[in-house]
């Protein structure tokens, strides 16, 4: 067996939510950092994944980040796409750099924006940063003229008068950008410990932000691949408290060839511009 440059963690789950000879994706549950780094250099998402995949994964190499395609925040929940072979990894990465490949997130926010969809398009900047009850210095983001474009879809499914639950797609791939964006238009996640402020921080058991769906071409058979998870049982509670029925009961099925809901589609105005 060839020395594998993750260690294997066995006890780092996930679930499988698709998986054919060429690629998976896993729902990376909340609290797990996806890549291995200071403080984590064993329990990471990719731990786990060489812990049944190991010789797979290192035959793609460092290079190709072992073939993990993106990321999620440690505290974020949701789906990941694992490529299981280098040409795959390349094609898939290629669609990423397209904007092709359509990734949605649930998020529970303090409030509903103004508007019932829109664009967000405000550019985001990276900085070392404290955040309040921390002393280590993380890595943050925030809106700033001296960033890179990044762009955020959103709608809302539901509101109350003690919060919202919205869909968001995240075209760009900034550090933090759907927390980054939703807080600047006043509508900061629950239990965002980095962004929101006040009793916000605290108003979830972890941050309220689910990657629930991704949708893209298949990079060898060119069919559409669209996979979906359901609504985490760690977050029911926060939506229970705010009157808010869980947005995968029932989860419509749609044909495979059906386009994806999408509000970027829609004639909206920006916001940010």
């Amino acid at each position: 067996m060839p020395t594998l440059s993750i260690e294997p963690n066995d006890r780092i789950t996930y679930k499988v939510r698709y998986q054919d000879e060429h690629l998976l994706v896993v729902g990376k549950p909340a609290g797990v950092v996806t890549t291995p780094g200071l403080g984590h250099e064993k329990d990471s998402l990719l731990n786990g994944l060489f812990a049944n995949l190991g010789s797979t994964l290192q035959n793609l190499g460092k290079q190709r980040d072992f073939g993990l395609l993106h990321r999620l925040d440690r505290d974020t929940s949701g789906l990941v796409i694992v490529a299981l072979a280098p040409h795959v990894y390349d094609a898939l990465r290629a669609s990423f750099e397209t904007r092709s490949i359509e990734k949605f997130y649930w998020a529970v926010c303090k409030a509903a924006p103004k508007t019932p969809k829109g664009v967000i398009r405000r550019p985001i900047a990276e900085f070392d940063g404290k955040v309040p009850g921390d002393t280590r210095t993380k890595k943050l983001a925030r809106i700033s003229s001296a960033g890179k474009p990044a762009l955020t879809a959103y709608r809302v499914i539901a509101a109350t008068n003690n919060g919202a639950l919205l869909e968001c797609r995240a075209v760009t791939g900034r550090l933090h950008q759907v927390r980054v964006h939703l807080e600047s238009i006043g509508c900061a996640i629950l239990g965002d410990g980095f962004y929101a402020t006040g009793a916000f921080r605290t108003a979830a058991p972890r941050l309220a932000l689910h990657a629930h769906r991704i949708a893209f071409e298949h990079p060898v058979t060119g069919e559409r691949v669209d996979v979906r998870a359901p609504w985490p049982p760690d977050l029911r509670g926060v939506l229970k408290r705010l009157g808010i029925a869980r947005p995968d009961i029932p989860l419509e099925p749609k044909h495979s060839n059906q386009p994806a809901d999408d509000p970027i589609s829609d004639e909206e105005p920006p916001v940010g511009e």
